[in-house]
């Protein structure tokens, strides 16, 4: 599906310091899909639902997956927002001002500061899958209901 194709690359892309359960912190992601808009894996968590739905044959149920999610991912960068604005000032502004929070901008391109780059580490598929268990196993779950439905 598109919406896990985004997540995967958005993860792997910033590594496995990607969850917000607490205020930790890691360095700002500014390039690869962080450089087009701020929110890529949350983007790709609306596809991969709103996929999902039309795939269950559902295609009525989509606009209020997307607005149900869209609200719930609202307030959640609401509150990541504030934390990066009071942990990283400046930097986050910049990349506040240049980067736009859901729908990126078609034709303008912008070299990103030096101080936006991320300490970057090796990549690993294991950690990266492992970091997104939880959506692969619901994602199996689903699509197991959805084969259970279609042999009934």
């Amino acid at each position: 599906m598109i919406g896990e194709g985004v997540r995967l690359w958005g993860v792997r892309h910033i590594g496995t310091v990607s969850r917000t359960r607490t205020d930790r912190l890691g360095p700002l992601v500014a390039t690869g899909p962080f450089a087009i808009i701020r929110n890529p894996l949350y983007v790709g968590n609306i596809a991969l639902w709103v996929g999902f739905v039309l795939a269950a044959g559902m295609p009525w149920v989509a606009p209020f997956a997307a607005l149900y999610l869209a609200a719930e991912y609202h307030a959640i960068v609401r509150w990541e927002e504030t934390l990066l604005d009071s942990r990283l000032s400046d930097g986050y502004r910049r990349y506040a001002a240049r980067v736009p929070r859901w729908i990126p901008r078609i034709g303008r391109t912008e070299t990103r500061e030096a101080t936006d780059s991320p300490a970057r580490s090796a990549f690993s598929w294991s950690e990266t899958l492992f970091s997104e268990r939880g959506t692969l196993v619901a994602m199996a779950a689903g699509y197991l209901l959805l084969w259970l439905r279609a042999r009934s």
